[in-house]
């Protein structure tokens, strides 16, 4: 389908990785390979809505400069109730932890700065991590209500365990990240 768009709409570019590596490295390969200043994503399940993206668009616009990304907050998830308590509970450690005031780090529908994201570090599962990667940038995120659709395609890679296992190991080394970071004001100087 995508290469027939292509050839409709010549501006659109279509990247493959040859195997499989997961959301945050496509993720990155998309972003790297954009050239828009400011990038949308949103998973392909179908739970995200794409008609969510002007919400986004219209809250930068109204934003402070300082906010590089704004992140979507599943408000009334359509998923089973072990998975939205399970990640109501990650949610809680993950924002206990980090500090990052965000309610819904698991969205895939985001809005953020290109040149931001890409001097973010870059890791396998970042994706779950923005808010708080930002932060320890010196920047801001906001969160803003969006849809939730019931998954049309695909399924989770993960099941509850599985996905709080992935978790805690990066949990551990964002908040090492953000411990080790240091942020400091610089003042120039002119003769």
């Amino acid at each position: 389908m995508l290469r027939r768009l292509r050839k409709e709409h010549p501006r659109l570019r279509v990247l493959h990785h040859q195997r499989q590596s997961g959301q945050s490295t496509a993720v990155r390969t998309g972003v790297k390979a954009a050239r828009a200043a400011w990038i949308a994503t949103l998973d392909g399940d179908g739970q995200n809505d794409p008609a969510d993206i002007p919400k986004l668009l219209l809250a930068r616009d109204a934003g402070d400069a300082r906010v590089k990304l704004y992140a979507g907050w599943r408000v009334q998830r359509k998923d089973s109730g072990s998975k939205r308590w399970a990640s109501k509970i990650a949610n809680a450690i993950r924002s206990r932890l980090l500090r990052d005031e965000t309610p819904d780090t698991g969205c895939g529908l985001k809005l953020f700065e290109r040149a931001s994201f890409l001097r973010l570090p870059y890791f396998d599962h970042m994706h779950r991590y923005l808010p708080a990667l930002v932060k320890r940038a010196g920047w801001q995120s906001i969160s803003v209500p969006v849809n939730h659709r019931e998954r049309t395609a695909g399924k989770s890679k993960y099941g509850n365990l599985g996905r709080a296992w992935v978790g805690l190991k990066d949990l551990r080394g964002v908040a090492w990240l953000i411990q080790r970071s240091k942020l400091t004001a610089v003042d120039e100087f002119e003769s």
